[in-house]
Formats: structure tokens, C-alpha cells, sequence
């Protein structure tokens, strides 16, 4: 079934697109995606693939998962989404989520964790909250594991539940990559267009603390006067 599952992929990528993956998820040396292996398949084409393999069980997916093609691990993380939104039970979707955290790490690149932790982890955490669990992953050695806890919250935030994401976008303050520097601004994007005084009231408190990226993305949607006045203060 994993053969079919993979040839599948294969029969529905373009060759043509390598190069340009290859570039925009920096596989170059030294990047944050070194050697990672493409067939240019594009997501919308990736997802309606993965759907028809959700029932698969996590000894399988967990193939997928493993595989050193970028689009056969997303696939994979696909599925889990997919699985995830078929089981309904509690004890069912805690062990989808058990899952999906121990192979978090298999989530080596930004798209897979953004099409997969909001939809899994984060949609668990709407009816179970868990602290404790995204503390575990932001205090990680793993840039991945630490991506996933802030994007999670997307669907908390989506919520009008703030408070998670808040308190992660503190602690990443200080965070050295990128990667979270965007992501951390992208949820506090978020947390704005729902509330924009919540928004202006972290800035107000941490903007000259922000990296530079992560400023940026959070006052994205302001009015030019604020965007203005915010990064005067930097």
C-alpha cells in the first residue's frame, strides 16, 4: 500500500518544480533545510493523495513519515490531519496528537509543521488544554518541535483564546532563529485581526525587545500611522 501511496505522488508531480522547491525551502549548505529531496508536487495535489490514505495505520504513515522525500513526509503529516478530523472520540484523538508529537521532529521544514500542527495538535488543544505539553516542545532543543508549538496556537487564536500564544511569543523574544522570529509574528498577526488592542498592548510592552521579522509580521495589518510609530521605537 505504501508503494502505491508513494507512486501515486510520483505519477502526480512535475519534475520542472525541483529546482524551485529546492530553492524556496533552503536546501542549500548551511540552510535550514539542507539536503532535503524534492519531486515537485504541489500541496492542493499532495492533499487530495493523502485523503485517500488516512485509514492507514501508524506503522505506515509512520514509512511515510521517515522517507527523505519532502512531499512523502507531508503526505504522511496529511493523512494524520485527515485522521484526525475523521475520529471524533477523545481517546481516539489523543493518540493521533501522541503520535503526531513523537514524530514531530520528522516535521523538518515550515510547511509540514503549518499544514499539520493547527489542525492536529491545535484543534486538540481547543477541548484539552495543555500547557504543559506546549512548554515541553518551546523549551526543545529542536527548531521544529519549537515551531510547532506556537503555530498550534493558530487554532486557539481563531478561538478569540489568546493567552498561549502570547505567552510563547514572550518566550521567543529572545529566540535566535528566523523561522520563529516569522512565526511568532505571524500569530501575533492573527491575534490582532481578531483583537487589535490585545496586539498593540504586547507591542507596547515588548516591540523594542521583538526581532526585527517578528515586528514586522505582527504590525502587518496595522494602519501605515501605527506600522509607523511602532518601528520608530525599534
Amino acid at each position: 500500500m505504501i508503494t502505491i501511496w508513494q507512486n501515486e505522488l510520483r505519477n502526480a508531480a512535475n519534475p520542472n518544480k525541483i529546482a524551485v522547491f529546492m530553492s524556496f525551502f533552503k536546501t542549500g549548505k548551511g540552510e535550514y533545510g539542507e539536503g532535503d529531496k524534492f519531486i515537485g508536487l504541489p500541496v492542493p495535489k499532495n492533499r487530495n493523495i493523502a485523503k485517500k490514505y488516512y485509514q492507514l495505520d501508524f506503522e505506515l504513515i509512520d514509512q511515510m513519515l521517515q522517507h527523505e522525500i519532502h512531499e512523502f513526509r507531508l503526505s504522511g503529516f496529511l493523512a494524520l490531519v485527515e485522521k484526525f478530523k475523521k475520529k471524533k472520540d477523545s481517546k481516539s484523538q489523543k493518540c493521533i496528537v501522541d503520535f503526531y508529537v513523537t514524530r514531530g521532529t520528522r516535521a523538518n521544514n515550515w510547511d509540514l509543521v503549518d499544514l499539520s500542527a493547527p489542525y492536529i495538535l491545535g484543534t486538540y488543544l481547543l477541548s484539552h488544554p495543555n500547557s504543559e505539553l506546549l512548554d515541553e516542545l518551546s523549551f526543545s532543543d529542536n527548531l521544529w518541535l519549537q515551531r510547532i508549538a506556537i503555530v498550534s496556537t493558530l487554532s486557539l487564536v481563531r478561538k478569540n483564546k489568546f493567552d498561549e500564544t502570547l505567552r510563547l511569543a514572550k518566550r521567543y523574544l529572545s529566540h535566535p532563529h528566523p523561522l520563529i522570529h516569522k512565526a511568532t509574528g505571524w500569530l501575533l498577526r492573527e491575534i490582532g485581526k481578531k483583537d487589535e488592542v490585545v496586539l498593540l498592548d504586547f507591542l507596547d510592552k515588548y516591540a523594542t525587545n521583538m526581532p526585527r521579522t517578528s515586528l514586522r509580521y505582527a504590525i502587518e495589518r496595522l494602519s501605515p500611522q501605527l506600522r509607523q510609530s511602532i518601528m520608530l521605537r525599534k
